[in-house]
C-alpha cells in the first residue's frame, strides 16, 4: 500500500511538474520599464499582489498601459490556469486507490471548475463586444461571470477541507485550486478597477 501510494505521489508530482514547464515555455519575455512599473501599481489594489505581479509582468509589453489589455490578459491567465487544473485533477482522479472521501470530493471539484472555465470564457467573450456606449452593461455581466467562477472555485476547495481527508492527491489538488482562485481573485479586483473608469481609458 505504501508503494502504491508513493507511485501515485511521483506520477502526480511528474504531471505538475510538465504542466508547469509547460506554461514557463509559452511566457513571453517582457520588455520595458514603464509598462512594468504600470502593472506594478495595478496589481497593489488586488487582494494578491505578488502572484498578480509575477501572473502579468511576463505580459507587460502586449499590455503596455491599457486598462482593458490588462483586464484581458488577466482573464486569459486565469482561464489557462483553471483549464490546466481541471487537466490535472481529470488525470488523478483516474488513480487508483484514491481514499473514497478524496475521489468524491475530485469528482465533484471537476464539476465546478468546469463550470468555472465556461464562466471565465463567458466573461472573455463579453470583454471582446465592450464599447463606450455599453461599457456599464458589458462590465456589470463580466463582474457577475467572473464572481460566479471565484464561487465556484471556493466550493471546490471547501471539498478538499477537513484533517480527516489526507493524502498526497489532496494536497497537490488544493494547492492548484486555491492558485486558480487566487488568479481569479486578482482578476476581479481588476476588472472592478477597470469598470470604475466607465470607459475613459478604453483603447
Amino acid at each position: 500500500m505504501e508503494a502504491s501510494s508513493s507511485h501515485h505521489g511521483l506520477a502526480i508530482l511528474f504531471i505538475v511538474l510538465t504542466s508547469q514547464i509547460a506554461l514557463t515555455l509559452a511566457y513571453p519575455p517582457f520588455l520595458n520599464d514603464r509598462n512594468i512599473e504600470y502593472i506594478k501599481s495595478s496589481c497593489s489594489t488586488t487582494t494578491y499582489p505578488n502572484l498578480c505581479y509575477r501572473s502579468l509582468s511576463v505580459y507587460a509589453s502586449s499590455i503596455n498601459t491599457s486598462p482593458k489589455l490588462l483586464v484581458h490578459t488577466a482573464l486569459n491567465v486565469t482561464l489557462r490556469a483553471s483549464k490546466a487544473t481541471s487537466k490535472l485533477m481529470v488525470r488523478i482522479s483516474r488513480f487508483h486507490g484514491l481514499e473514497p472521501r478524496v475521489a468524491a470530493a475530485m469528482a465533484d471539484c471537476i464539476e465546478v471548475i468546469g463550470d468555472s472555465v465556461d464562466e471565465l470564457q463567458q466573461s472573455l467573450g463579453e470583454l471582446g463586444h465592450i464599447s463606450r456606449s455599453n461599457i456599464s452593461l458589458t462590465m456589470s455581466d463580466v463582474q457577475t461571470w467572473v464572481s460566479a467562477a471565484l464561487t465556484d472555485e471556493d466550493t471546490c476547495m471547501d471539498g478538499f477541507a477537513g484533517n480527516n481527508m489526507n493524502g498526497y492527491a489532496k494536497t497537490m489538488a488544493r494547492k492548484r485550486i486555491i492558485k486558480v482562485a487566487h488568479l481569479t481573485s486578482n482578476a476581479l479586483a481588476l476588472i472592478n478597477n477597470y469598470a470604475s473608469t466607465q470607459g475613459y481609458y478604453l483603447p
